[in-house]
């Protein structure tokens, strides 16, 4: 008896890996699909939206200290100061949405693992 239950178990194990790889690469593509135009241009476009998102607040605390330099001459170069803060705040705003964006890679990742689970178990249940 237990030679005729050994070839079964290694047939359902057989079944559920193809099964796996074969939830696996349909998965693979259909994301492929979804992300087809994501090439070299989208890349570069994140890099612009990123290196802009930097540079437009150091610029504002640029021109506004400027501003507050020639209204009000004092001993602290508000010019500096306040593109300093700009260019803080932007690298914070850039870092908070890329990560945002890493979350957001992370989170389809582990959706993948789900899907080939959610198969394994309708095919234990098919049995």
């Amino acid at each position: 008896m237990d030679s005729d239950k050994l070839p079964h178990k290694n047939h359902h194990k057989i079944r559920l890996g193809f099964i796996r790889k074969v939830a696996h690469k349909a998965t693979r593509k259909l994301k492929a699909k979804r992300q087809k135009n994501q090439g070299v241009w989208f890349g570069l476009g994140i890099l612009g939206l990123v290196g802009w998102s930097i540079v437009v607040p150091a610029l504002i605390g640029m021109v506004l200290g400027n501003w507050i330099d020639r209204r009000f001459p004092s001993h602290v170069s508000w010019t500096l100061t306040l593109m300093l803060g700009g260019l803080i705040l932007g690298c914070m705003n850039a870092w908070y949405w890329v990560m945002g964006e890493q979350s957001q890679m992370e989170k389809s990742r582990r959706e993948t693992p789900q899907i080939k689970s959610q198969e394994s178990n309708k095919s234990t249940h098919e049995q």
